[in-house]
């Protein structure tokens, strides 16, 4: 059983105490380790369940709450890195909505949050991923539309999504100021899956090309111009829940540490009877109670009304997707060959956490992030 003593923190109140529980017994009952054949299958699989049970109604709405989205994505992360990404993308998808849709489009959080509906964000360029004011897919106004041309890439859930959030060009100024956001449905003609991305730990990927995609202004998220304060925006609430994911995964690999190397018989004890492994043991413990801490801070900041969170996001994402590698590359070498048998927990681990310290901005741009608030102030 995983150190549920963090939840007594003054981060929390006690619904959220509450929901952890509730969730931690629907994930035992619910999920499994095995590996699934049709990955994206059971992502629309996972969604379902997630969306028929309740718990993607967290996920969207006029108030988020950034701990109850933490506190899922590191329950559902020990459990289940598929189950984890599944909550994560209705969340990340549809955040432009929540934030800065009309009564219109926030029509489609019914269908999101009952499961009945996959979203996707579709921010990234293969010339403009952490660069996000250079990107190049634009959107023309022509008559009641706007006609989208230009190409994204390591879009989450594409290929299977039924809505894009997609960030494009509309030039009302240069860089930054000129990129607005829109709703694109999935059947849309010009939008093509352009290619399937496979990674080392298997998640809906695609690369999307928009070819004379028109849709209507209506679509419009916000204002012309907007674009790029509704995707910082977006960031700033879902980055932090990445470091819980991360957290997640992390207080898996201890709990699996733990009950590996009381169990190994070695030189006649145990394997945690010697120093060197009590050593790495208490690096883990420490490295997710320091992650949880930035973790839950900036939740907590958010949920206090903070308008913006951004260094103390970065510094949650940074240090516990970090720290989440480390600790997991220690379980693997203290479960010697298990570690990397194909199957073991601890060697999936290995291969869905390396991708946190990339995705929703990279570490080295989250120390960038950083810097520049000591140093501006």
């Amino acid at each position: 059983m995983s150190d549920r003593s963090f939840l007594d923190w003054p981060f929390f109140e006690p619904h959220h105490k509450k929901l952890a529980d509730e969730l931690d017994a629907w994930c035992e009952r619910e999920l499994s380790d095995a590996h699934p054949t049709d990955v994206d299958a059971h992502c629309r699989d996972l969604v379902k369940r997630l969306g028929r049970d309740g718990w993607l109604q967290h996920t969207a709405g006029d108030a988020l709450d950034v701990r109850t989205l933490c506190l899922c994505r590191e329950t559902l992360a020990r459990h289940h890195a598929l189950a984890d990404f599944a909550f994560a993308m209705q969340g990340l998808g549809t955040g432009a909505i929540s934030l800065f849709g009309n009564d219109q489009q926030k029509q489609w959080l019914d269908s999101t949050r009952a499961g009945e509906a996959i979203s996707a964000f579709a921010l990234t360029e293969p010339d403009s991923g952490s660069d996000v004011a250079n990107l190049t897919t634009t959107a023309e106004p022509d008559g009641d539309d706007y006609v989208l041309n230009g190409e994204k890439t390591w879009i989450s859930n594409g290929g299977i999504a039924d809505l894009y959030i997609v960030f494009a060009r509309t030039g009302e100024a240069a860089g930054a100021k000129g990129l607005s956001a829109f709703i694109v449905e999935a059947d849309r003609p010009g939008l093509e899956i352009r290619e399937r991305l496979h990674t080392i730990a298997p998640h809906p990927l695609a690369r999307l090309g928009f070819n004379q995609l028109r849709v209507p202004k209506s679509n419009l998220i916000g204002q012309p111009g907007q674009g790029f304060r509704i995707a910082m925006a977006v960031l700033d609430v879902f980055r932090a829940t990445v470091g819980a994911a991360a957290l997640g995964m992390a207080r898996r690999a201890l709990d699996e540490t733990a009950a590996r190397t009381q169990s190994r018989q070695l030189f006649g004890g145990h394997l945690s009877d010697l120093q060197m492994v009590q050593g790495h043991v208490a690096d883990m413990a420490l490295g997710i109670d320091s992650s949880a801490l930035l973790v839950y801070r900036a939740a907590w900041t958010k949920d206090q009304g903070a308008e913006r969170v951004s260094r103390e996001a970065a510094m949650a994402k940074l240090q516990a997707t970090e720290q989440a590698q480390q600790i997991i590359d220690k379980a693997v070498q203290l479960h010697g060959g298990d570690g990397v048998r194909d199957g073991h927990v601890v060697a999936g681990l290995y291969q869905e956490i390396r991708a946190l310290r990339i995705y929703e901005g990279a570490t080295d741009v989250q120390k960038v992030i950083i810097a520049r608030s000591v140093l501006t102030g």
